[in-house]
């Protein structure tokens, strides 16, 4: 017998009909409608889910396949499998902005054989990527494993290596590997921005004063010539090499940047205003400085030199602009050693590493993009420099001494003796020195109220007060060079330490200051993002253990019982009989 529904469950069901059909048709229409407008939405507290506007931006300009390989995958430590958690949630954020975004983890420890690993290695090793060597603890005591926290990115038939983790000393382990992750963004669209140029940005570097050049500035030469197009530029000819009229006729800085590296001459009046009308119509110049003539090279023959004054001619020069390089040599406690012999034991010299206190191990404090998260920076016979109140000129410090830091006044006596005796509380008590800061606005011309015969307006227009423009000033040149390998003399890395074996941040310091100089303070703002670190408390979990397991256990299950008991009551009221 066919069972007879009572109007009202009747009416019920047709409206529970034409409901369900409006939801299937409200989410067909906004499926589609998503096709066409892209949105995310980030809840976390510090945005680590959202991109940036110039990364957005540059992922836009992708047009092909874009391919990583990240060598982050195997049986790693917990840190480690964080980094590469982390490394994988940024690339799918970078491909949900662009689907041709691809990428893959492999692991370079797979192959079981040990000849062809080792080959691979070798192989990893010269395509850029940095292995790192860690203590894991196994079944079988403590095992040495070799990993490679880095990607290699493939664009157009073009690949840059980059490093995943952050090359810091002196800070935890967790830190270490949160700044890692802080940079992941930076690292990536950095590399994804150097892979979509088709024309590498201009770097002019000066010669013709002395400036280092060969096997001493090798390392980071080389560098240079894969990140921009650099060239050798003599100012001490007419017109000025460094400036170019464009086709409507407007003249304008023929580089993006021009480095000045430890010159040995003084500057002519000419060669000055060369580079002073380059600023002005808005060059950028990264300065390293000695204005203090200091070796090491008299110290290792006779254990004595003497600092004089360099005297190059620029010192009033950089006045104008808003800063003062002083005549002195800034000493600190916290020093890089190096190798002194203390003694003699038969036919053999006693070796022992003593810090030497005119050699700066420079901890960067600021949280400047230039500089943050970097590891320390070593500078050799640095001087202090005074700011100074320019209008329109923003003065940021980079670097500074530490608050254990003392300033010896030139002409003076250096000698290995300082190192046979305590240093002096009295010398050493501060404050701070600064040795590195950033100029940012419009300045003034050094030549402004002076005659140079006809030079001021040969073929360009004299400027006497610049466009905005940055300048970064160091006042050492030694930070630029890296060591030659003993005995052998082939160059070493720019910022590694053959008698400390320590990796010191000068190569990334110079990279990030010529990346602003370059592109703007917009791609490289991505490295000040900060993550918080949310550890436990590891008193309180042994201590309440039982409880908030207790907690996460029950309150979930009384919950739902309470969601249940009020479904029913209200459906009991809406549709029971009366």
């Amino acid at each position: 017998m066919k069972k007879v529904l009572h109007p009202r469950t009747k009416k019920i069901k047709k409206q529970y009909r034409k409901r369900l059909l409006l939801v299937v048709l409200l989410l067909v229409v906004a499926n589609y409608a998503g096709s066409f407008y892209f949105s995310r939405i980030d809840l976390t507290s510090d945005h680590r889910f959202s991109l940036a506007k110039v990364s957005r931006d540059i992922l836009k300009q992708l047009d092909e396949r874009l391919t990583c390989t990240v060598y982050l995958k195997g049986d790693f430590p917990v840190g480690f499998k964080r980094l590469a958690a982390e490394t994988r949630e940024m690339l799918q954020e970078l491909q949900a902005y662009n689907g041709r975004v691809r990428f893959r983890f492999v692991n370079p420890s797979a192959l079981e054989n040990p000849k062809k690993r080792v080959r691979f290695y070798r192989q990893l090793i010269s395509r850029g990527l940095v292995p790192t060597n860690l203590q894991v603890k196994t079944k079988n005591g403590m095992e040495q494993q070799t990993i490679f926290p880095g990607a290699v990115l493939q664009y157009k038939g073009r690949e840059v290596p980059v490093s995943l983790l952050s090359n810091e000393r002196n800070i935890p382990p967790d830190e270490v590997l949160n700044h890692s992750i802080e940079n992941l963004e930076f690292v990536f669209v950095n590399a994804i921005h150097k892979l979509e140029q088709q024309k590498k940005p201009s770097l002019a570097y000066l010669i013709g004063q002395g400036e280092p050049e060969g096997k001493r500035v090798a390392d980071i030469m080389n560098t240079l010539h894969d990140n921009y197009d650099l060239k050798m530029v003599n100012v001490d000819t007419l017109p000025n090499p460094l400036l170019k009229k464009d086709v409507s006729d407007s003249v304008l800085p023929r580089f993006r940047a021009l480095i000045v590296d430890k010159p040995q001459k003084p500057f002519t009046d000419k060669e000055k205003l060369m580079l002073d009308q380059y600023i002005m119509y808005g060059g950028k110049v990264l300065w390293m400085i000695d204005p203090v003539l200091a070796s090491m090279d008299s110290i290792k023959q006779s254990e004595t030199t003497v600092s004089i004054d360099l005297n190059l001619g620029l010192q009033s020069q950089l006045f104008t602009y808003g800063v003062r390089l002083n005549k002195n040599l800034v000493l600190d406690l916290n020093a890089v050693p190096i190798p002194v012999r203390t003694g003699q034991m038969g036919n053999r010299s006693q070796i022992q590493m003593l810090p030497w206190y005119y050699y700066l191990l420079v901890t960067p404090r600021n949280n400047h993009p230039v500089v943050r998260n970097l590891n320390s920076i070593e500078l050799n016979f640095a001087s202090s420099i005074d700011t100074l109140a320019i209008g329109g000129v923003k003065k940021t410090i980079l670097l500074k001494s530490s608050p254990y830091s003392g300033v010896e006044e030139v002409p003076g006596i250096i000698s290995l003796a300082i190192l046979r005796r305590k240093p002096a509380p009295a010398f050493f008590r501060g404050p701070a020195r600064d040795v590195a800061v950033l100029l940012s606005g419009k300045f003034t011309s050094d030549f402004k109220n002076r005659l140079l015969s006809g030079w001021k307006s040969h073929v360009y227009p004299f400027r006497k007060k610049s466009v905005p423009t940055d300048m970064v000033i160091v006042s050492d040149g030694d930070v630029f060079m890296n060591q030659l390998k003993i005995p052998d003399g082939y160059p070493l890395p720019l910022g590694y330490n053959q008698f400390t074996r320590q990796t010191y941040g000068n190569k990334e310091f110079i990279l990030n200051a010529l990346n602003y100089l370059t592109d703007g303070p917009g791609l490289i703002a991505l490295r000040t993002r900060e993550f918080k670190l949310r550890l436990l408390d590891k008193t309180k979990i042994n201590r309440q253990r039982l409880q908030w397991q207790l907690f996460n256990v029950l309150t979930p299950l009384m919950l739902l019982l309470a969601f249940a008991f009020a479904v029913v009551a209200l459906r009991k009221r809406k549709y029971g009989r009366k």
